[in-house]
C-alpha cells in the first residue's frame, strides 16, 4: 500500500499516529520508548520500535487469519504499520488466564496460579483516574459503550484468547494476561491500538520466565533481550 505520512495525529508513550494521504487510513509508528510512564526509562532501548512492530504485525495478521477484525493493513517498514482509522472506545478490556499482578493481590491468590476458566475485565482508559475498573453498568450508563458493543467485545476477547493461548503454548510460552483496545470502523468494531509485550505478560512455560515489560517494572535485568527472544520465538515457526 503507497502512503504519504501527514500530520501528527496522536502521540503516546510508545507509539505516535499519522494521518496518510488515503482518508481511510493512518500510520501507526512504534518507538523506541517505554510504554508505562512508571517504566518508561528501564524500558527503552534502541530497536524497541522494530520489535514491538515485528510483534504486533504477526499478532494481528495471525488474528486475523482467523477472521478476528483488527485495525491492522500491513506493514510498511520495520516500524510502521498502516491501519484503518476507527474511533476508539474509552474503555479497554484485559484477559486474565493466570493470577498474577493486581488481579492476584485483589483476589489474595498466589502469584502465578492458573485460573480455570478466562477472566475478562473492563477499565477506563483515563491515567489521571489511575484507570478504574468498570462493569456493563458503568460503561452504559457513563456512556463509554453500548450494551451491544459490550456484547461483541467480549466475544471478540474470548475468541482472540483461544486462539492467541493456543499460539503461545505451541511456541513455550504461557500467556498470562493482555490488553485489548477496541476501535469502531463504522459498519463493525474491531481490536486497535497494538498487541506488544508493552500490553501483554508472557512467561516462558517451562522456567515462567518473563518475557515482557514486568522485567523492567520488577528492575528485572535483561529487558531487550527478553522482547527480542519473545518475537523470534514468535515467528521462528511462522
Amino acid at each position: 500500500m503507497n502512503l504519504d505520512k501527514q500530520e501528527l495525529l496522536k502521540q503516546g508513550s510508545s507509539k505516535r499516529l499519522f494521518a496518510s494521504s488515503r482518508p481511510s487510513y493512518a500510520i501507526l509508528e512504534f518507538t523506541d520508548e517505554g510504554g508505562n510512564p512508571r517504566e518508561s526509562r528501564k524500558s527503552s532501548f534502541p530497536g524497541k520500535g522494530e520489535i514491538n512492530c515485528g510483534v504486533s504485525s504477526f499478532l494481528f495478521q495471525y488474528l486475523e487469519n482467523y477472521h478476528v477484525p483488527t485495525h491492522f493493513v500491513e506493514r510498511l517498514s520495520s516500524v510502521e504499520i498502516a491501519v484503518r482509522r476507527v474511533d476508539m472506545f474509552d474503555i479497554k478490556a484485559v484477559v486474565y488466564n493466570v493470577a498474577t499482578g493486581d488481579f492476584a493481590r485483589r483476589f489474595r491468590l498466589d502469584d502465578g496460579r492458573p485460573l480455570d476458566y478466562p477472566v475478562v475485565e473492563y477499565f477506563l482508559k483515563d491515567s489521571s483516574l489511575n484507570n478504574p475498573l468498570v462493569n456493563e453498568s458503568h460503561a452504559i450508563a457513563l456512556g463509554y459503550a453500548r450494551s451491544d458493543d459490550l456484547r461483541t467485545m467480549q466475544r471478540i476477547a474470548t475468541k482472540s484468547n483461544a486462539i492467541l493461548k493456543s499460539l503461545f503454548e505451541r511456541r513455550g510460552l504461557i500467556l498470562v494476561e493482555f490488553e485489548l483496545e477496541f476501535g469502531d470502523a463504522g459498519d463493525h468494531l474491531c481490536i486497535g491500538d497494538e498487541l506488544t509485550p508493552d500490553t501483554c505478560r508472557i512467561w516462558d512455560r517451562k522456567t515462567n520466565r518473563k518475557l515482557d515489560r514486568d522485567r523492567a517494572l520488577q528492575d528485572q535485568a535483561g529487558v531487550e533481550k527478553a522482547y527480542r527472544e519473545l518475537l523470534d520465538r514468535l515467528t521462528s515457526a511462522a
